[in-house]
Formats: structure tokens, C-alpha cells, sequence
């Protein structure tokens, strides 16, 4: 699972029947050194399918591939990433520097 912050929302002309009810976001995924700093993340951004209803600029949990669809079972749904939550607050150790820690 990662932490990643959504950035934007996707519309569609088409899709599956089965994903109905649900959108498509657009998240990007953070270090825990870009949610200490606060920093944007930069890393590639990728959509996932939401049906919780987070918005453009929350910190969301995202489960990724088989997982992604685990949810669902025993339904078939084409989805490779999935918001799981919406995240109120992180709480990440620092070392004196401000570096996270294990």
C-alpha cells in the first residue's frame, strides 16, 4: 500500500459496466522525506479507481495490483489501483536531521 496525494480526477467517454458508481482519480505517490517536507511528490502520477470519494489534494492509501481488486470478490473488476482510505493525519519519525526513520 502507498501513500499518495491526489492531483486531479479522470473523465471518461466509456467504460466497463461493472465499474459504474465509482471515479477515476489521478494520484501521485510520496516518500515519507515528501510527507515530512510537505513537499509535492515526484514520482510518475497513475489513476486508481476511487469509491470513497476523496478530492483533488487529499492524502489517500492506495492498494495496488491483485490487491487492488481483492475488495470486490468474488466479482471480476479490471482495476489495478484502488483508494483504500482517506488519510486524516500521518505520523512519520524523524531523526535530529529530519530524516523518517524505521
Amino acid at each position: 500500500m502507498r501513500l499518495c496525494k491526489v492531483i486531479g480526477t479522470v473523465t471518461l467517454n466509456k467504460c466497463d459496466p461493472s465499474l459504474t458508481g465509482a471515479r477515476w482519480k489521478v494520484v501521485v505517490p510520496l516518500t515519507a522525506a515528501e510527507l515530512v517536507s510537505g513537499a509535492d511528490g515526484g514520482a510518475e502520477p497513475y489513476v486508481v479507481y476511487d469509491e470513497i470519494g476523496c478530492g483533488t489534494g487529499d492524502l489517500v492509501a492506495v492498494s495496488e495490483g491483485a490487491e487492488a481488486a481483492a475488495p470486490f470478490a468474488p466479482d471480476v473488476k479490471p482495476i489495478d489501483g484502488y483508494v483504500a482510505a482517506i488519510m486524516d493525519c500521518v505520523d512519520i519519525r524523524c531523526d535530529s536531521y529530519g530524516k523518517p526513520v524505521n
